[in-house]
């Protein structure tokens, strides 16, 4: 009997120690929860990591959570994988941005994209600044018409710049040889105001425009402007179909700078009795680009005209200026004018008249 009962416990005590041997083997459910929890860890973790590896404060965070409850990993892990990917991808994102707008403005670190900025862009600048220069208009050398030959000095004209547009003008002193008489007069046409279609009118009283041959405003930097009579004298447009007398002022300044008014029929006879001792005549009153000698220094040049019609005509063949004064028989449409042609040496008359709607080149007199 005692040896049955010592028996029976020794059965109890293997059964107890087999038991031991059998949970040191790792076969616990326990055991099969945590390696799915570890896996499920490793496969959200690296599904985090390549949409940045340098965003690694979202993969440690996600190990913070590693106490959560077994039954919870997957799913929870499966969360933060996406929400950390959507928030790495942005951040990262973000900073590309943030460092290109930094190399942009000069950021040392980033020498590499100055590189490739610099030179996608310098061929474009090179290529561009070629094109420009090719088709660049060259302004218009004045000094080519003027009379610098044997008969006349260069140190008998000087420059004065007008303030309204930047725009230089050659000038000289003319000397009747009849009366002594002195006038300083422009050497070349004036250039002012914005430019409209010779179809249109110069009927906007509220700044100064100007006729260009042909509409091209090369014209205008080579010849000057055209203006109708109104347009010159500064007044209102109606001025061109009635009579505005009242207006017009001795020494009257019209669109001429500060300083200088509109060419008269006097400036004209004192410029006109130049010491004429070749006997050039009115070849005397144009430029050497106008089929003339230039003796006087006048230096005429055929600006051609726009008609009434709003056509250009006569450019390199006529040179005309309106005077500051109404014709008297025909005052609310006519005015006095000047005309030479490069084709004949006819002179000036006095009582030379032309509608009002034309447009004429303007001479300007210095104030003394």
């Amino acid at each position: 009997m005692r040896n049955f009962k010592y028996s029976i416990i020794a059965s109890i005590i293997l059964s107890v120690a087999l038991a031991a041997c059998g949970g040191d083997s790792g076969t616990s459910a326990n055991d099969d929860v945590e390696k799915s929890s570890s896996s499920s860890e490793k496969v959200s973790s690296s599904s985090v990591i390549p949409a940045s590896s340098a965003n690694r404060p979202s993969s440690s965070s996600k190990k913070g959570n590693a106490g959560t409850e077994s039954g919870m990993t997957s799913s929870s892990s499966s969360k933060e994988s996406s929400s950390s990917a959507k928030a790495t991808s942005s951040s990262s994102s973000a900073k590309i941005v943030s460092s290109s707008s930094k190399r942009s403005e000069g950021d040392p670190s980033s020498s590499s994209q100055k590189t490739t900025s610099s030179s996608s862009v310098a061929p474009a600048s090179s290529s561009s600044k070629k094109v420009s220069s090719s088709s660049e208009y060259v302004p218009y050398d004045h000094s080519t018409c003027l009379a610098w030959n044997w008969n006349i000095e260069k140190d008998v004209y000087k420059q004065f710049t007008d303030p309204r547009n930047g725009r230089s003008y050659y000038y000289y002193t003319a000397v009747s040889s009849k009366t002594g008489e002195k006038v300083t007069v422009m050497a070349e046409n004036l250039n002012i105001g914005e430019m409209v279609l010779g179809e249109n009118e110069q009927n906007d009283d509220t700044k100064i425009e100007r006729y260009c041959y042909n509409n091209d405003t090369t014209n205008c930097d080579k010849y000057g402007g055209l203006y109708q009579w109104a347009e010159m004298m500064q007044l209102p447009s109606r001025c061109n179909t009635e009579s505005c007398s009242d207006y017009i002022r001795r020494k009257h300044q019209g669109i001429c700078p500060d300083g200088w008014r509109l060419f008269t029929w006097n400036d004209y006879e004192i410029i006109r009795d130049y010491n004429d001792q070749y006997g050039d005549g009115v070849k005397g009153l144009r430029s050497q680009c106008f089929q003339g000698k230039n003796t006087s220094g006048f230096s005429l040049i055929g600006a051609g005209l726009r008609n009434v019609d709003g056509e250009f005509e006569k450019i390199d063949g006529f040179a005309a200026w309106f005077r500051p004064e109404e014709y008297e028989e025909d005052k609310e449409i006519r005015a006095h004018h000047g005309l030479i042609s490069a084709l004949n040496e006819n002179p000036v008359s006095k009582n030379h008249r032309e509608l009002k709607a034309n447009g004429f080149s303007v001479r300007c007199t210095k104030i003394e």
